[in-house]
C-alpha cells in the first residue's frame, strides 16, 4: 500500500514538473533566459499554484462531492465559477507579459532634450516652436507634463483588450484530464468493489453448504428417513422429495442475486420440515409466514443463515427448548424474526460468527441503505431482527 501511494505521488510530481515546464519556452528570447529567477518570479508562481489548485480542487471535492453524487448542477455552477476566475486573472497572459513587457516599461524614463547643467548650455540654441508643441499628445509642451502612458491604457498591458484564449485552453485540458483520471479511479474502485463483492458472495454460498449440506446433516436427516420407513410412516415418500427439493435449490438456484422469494420460502419450509424429524417434546417450534409473498425477491439462501443456527445451537436433549421463527411481508418490506436459546455459548460464538459476518457483507452489497440488521444476546437468549426494503 506504501508504495503505491508512493509511486503515485512520484507521477504526480512528474507530471507537474514536465507541465510547468512548457512556459518556461515561450519566455525564451534568444538573449538568454534566467529559468531559476523567472521560477521563483511572482507570475511564474501564480501561473502555477493556478492551475494546480484547479486540478486538485476538481479532482478531490468538485468531482466527489458532486458530480459523483449527481448534482450536476452545482458542479457545473462551480466550474464556470472557475472558468470565469481564469477568464479575469489571465495567468498565462500575466506571466508573458511579465517577461517581455514590464521590463520595457519599467525603463521608459523622459530625458528632457536639454540639461540646465551640460557645460554648453548657454551656447545651445532653444528648443523650437515644434518641438515645444506637440497638441493633444503627451509630450513636453505648454501645459503637458510629460509622462508616458501604458500602450494600450487599461492595466498597462498590451493584452488588456483581448481574450486570453491560453489560459482558457489549459483549464479546459486541466479540468478534462483530472475528471478523467478521477474516472478511471473511480470505475477500478467499482471493479474492485465489485471482485471482493463477489468473492464474498462465494464465500457466503460456500459456508452455507457446509454448514448445511455437510455430512452431519445428510447423515442425520437421512437417518430419520430411514427410520420413517422401516415403522411405515406415510412421510418417507414426502421427506426424501424435500430433501431433493433443498439440494436442487441449492445448487441451481443459489447462484443468482435474487430469486422470488416464493421459492425462498419453499426451500426454508423444507428444510424446517426435515428438522421436525429429529425434534423431541421438549422442544417447542413456531414457525409464522404472513402475507403474500408474491412478487417479491430476495437474494437466495439470505435468511437460511439464520434459520441453520436456530437448529444448530437452539436444542438440547436434557432441557426444553423454545424457537420462534416468523417471516412477514407486506409494504414494501420483508421482516425475518427469529429467536432461540443457546445452550453451547462458546460454540455458538465460535461457528455462528462467520456466517453472520458473511451475511451482513452479502447485505452490504446486495441492499446498500435497505436493510437494518439487529442481534442481541442477552441471558442466553439469542434473537435476530431484519428488515429488508425493495
Amino acid at each position: 500500500m506504501f508504495r503505491l501511494k508512493a509511486f503515485s505521488v512520484i507521477l504526480h510530481i512528474a507530471g507537474w514538473s514536465l507541465f510547468l515546464m512548457l512556459p518556461l519556452l515561450f519566455m525564451e528570447n534568444g538573449q538568454g533566459t534566467d529559468y531559476f529567477s523567472e521560477i521563483y518570479s511572482r507570475p511564474y508562481l501564480q501561473f502555477s499554484l493556478c492551475y494546480i489548485l484547479l486540478f486538485y480542487v476538481n479532482s478531490y471535492w468538485l468531482i466527489p462531492k458532486f458530480f459523483l453524487v449527481k448534482e450536476y448542477l452545482y458542479y457545473f455552477l462551480f466550474v464556470v465559477l472557475l472558468f470565469a476566475g481564469v477568464f479575469f486573472l489571465r495567468p498565462f497572459d500575466r506571466l508573458i507579459i511579465s517577461r517581455n513587457v514590464v521590463p520595457g516599461r519599467a525603463e521608459m524614463k523622459y530625458k528632457p532634450p536639454f540639461d540646465n547643467h551640460h557645460p554648453d548650455f548657454g551656447r545651445m540654441p532653444p528648443p523650437s516652436d515644434h518641438i515645444l508643441d506637440h497638441g493633444p499628445g503627451p509630450g513636453p509642451g505648454p501645459g503637458n507634463d510629460f509622462n508616458p502612458g501604458p500602450p494600450n491604457g487599461g492595466d498597462g498591458s498590451p493584452f488588456s483588450h483581448r481574450i486570453d484564449v491560453t489560459s482558457l485552453l489549459i483549464f479546459v485540458l486541466i479540468m478534462a484530464f483530472s475528471m478523467a483520471l478521477k474516472s478511471v479511479k473511480q470505475w477500478q474502485i467499482s471493479e474492485k468493489r465489485a471482485i471482493l463483492a463477489e468473492a464474498d458472495k462465494a464465500i457466503a454460498e460456500l459456508s452455507f453448504l457446509k454448514a448445511q449440506i455437510n455430512p452431519h446433516f445428510l447423515y442425520n436427516t437421512l437417518n430419520n428417513i430411514y427410520t420413517l420407513s422401516v415403522i411405515g410412516s406415510e412421510k418417507t415418500s414426502e421427506s426424501i422429495m424435500k430433501l431433493s427439493n433443498i439440494m436442487r435449490y441449492v445448487t441451481d438456484e443459489a447462484e443468482a442475486d435474487f430469486v422470488t422469494l416464493v421459492n425462498e420460502l419453499n426451500c426454508i419450509g423444507n428444510f424446517i420440515d426435515l428438522q421436525k424429524l429429529r425434534l423431541g417434546k421438549m422442544v417447542t417450534l413456531n414457525y409464522i409466514v404472513t402475507g403474500d409473498p408474491g412478487g417479491y425477491q430476495i437474494s437466495p439462501l439470505l435468511l437460511m443463515t439464520f434459520i441453520e443456527n436456530v437448529f444448530k445451537y437452539g436444542l438440547s436433549n436434557h432441557a426444553p427448548a423454545k424457537i420462534d421463527i416468523s417471516i412477514e411481508i407486506g409494504e414494501g418490506q420483508i421482516v425475518f424474526h427469529s429467536q432461540n436459546q443457546v445452550f453451547n455459548t462458546k460454540r455458538h460464538e465460535e461457528r455462528a460468527g462467520i456466517g453472520i459476518i458473511n451475511t451482513k457483507k452479502r447485505l452490504d452489497y446486495l441492499y446498500p441503505d435497505l436493510y437494518t440488521l439487529k442481534i442481541d444476546q442477552t441471558d442466553n437468549l439469542f434473537t435476530v431482527d431484519l428488515i429488508l426494503r425493495s
